[in-house]
């Protein structure tokens, strides 16, 4: 009883060491992971991932759009979190956009500003701001950390207190797998879903951050409203996760847009 004592002070420790504070939302959130380790693995996966999938080339104008689109909302993030005394956040961020050939509805975002995004949700987006829409949603979970906290849940599950250098070291599979299904790549081992909680700050920090890039963040309920008319009520395609964008989540963009309105550079 004593040395359980003992592991769960030691661990409630670690746990307020690791809290942080999630940009607009001001949520407390726990990492326990560090996030230069997970941005050395995202860039070995994303290279790797990108090695065994055809990536659309740079003469495409789809491939051209992602990457403007990429540009202009990551430069938008950067002054954002400048002006508000958070730019360490992003500081050792390498920013990729890539447009993969697939017929899956889906993005996802890695740590350190690796970002993913699917030709099979072009049809969705539409044009290029709906395409900021996801665009700014991925890298909004990005910046917010959000994989992290999936990560290290998902550590503690399955391997329990352990370093994540050491949970590489000794299964290294293991590990990779969970990387990848917490930052949504998953293909036929799933994804770890994104809390509620997840997609709903995403969705604030992404309109805040396509606003200041000089896309209309109206687009964001546009956007959503048509994924809840794809889906059909049926199973969600896997960008949308376990969390359907219902009509809550659209509300909420809705009660969210004047905040964000304030920050459109038209």
């Amino acid at each position: 009883m004593k040395t359980r004592g003992i592991l769960l002070l030691l661990a409630t420790t670690l746990l307020w060491s690791a809290c942080a504070t999630v940009p607009i939302s001001g949520r407390r959130q726990v990492r326990m992971l560090p996030e230069g380790l997970l941005s050395d693995m995202a860039a070995a996966n994303y290279q790797g991932f990108m090695a065994e999938h055809t990536v659309v080339p740079s003469s495409d104008p789809r491939a051209q759009m992602v990457e403007r689109s990429g540009q202009k909302i990551s430069a938008a993030v950067v002054e954002y979190l400048r002006q508000t005394g958070q730019a360490r956040r992003v500081q050792d961020f390498d920013w990729e956009f890539r447009l993969v050939e697939s017929d899956q509805v889906n993005a996802w975002a890695m740590p350190g500003g690796k970002i993913a995004i699917y030709t099979g949700i072009l049809p969705l987006t539409r044009d290029e701001n709906g395409l900021a829409v996801v665009m700014s949603h991925e890298i909004a979970h990005a910046v917010a950390r959000h994989g992290n906290e999936r990560m290290s849940q998902q550590l503690l599950l399955t391997m329990g207190a352990i370093s994540l250098d050491v949970a590489m070291r000794e299964k290294p599979q293991q590990t990779r797998d969970i990387f990848m299904l917490a930052y949504g790549v998953g293909g036929t081992l799933g994804t770890l879903a994104y809390s509620r909680q997840h997609e709903y700050e995403a969705d604030a920090l992404g309109m805040t951050f396509m606003a200041m890039a000089g896309y209309d963040p109206t687009h964001t309920i546009t956007f959503w409203e048509r994924m809840l008319e794809y889906s059909g009520g049926s199973q969600p395609p896997q960008f949308l996760s376990t969390h359907p964008s219902n009509e809550a989540r659209i509300q909420a963009a809705r009660d969210f847009l004047p905040e964000a309105m304030k920050y459109y550079n038209r």
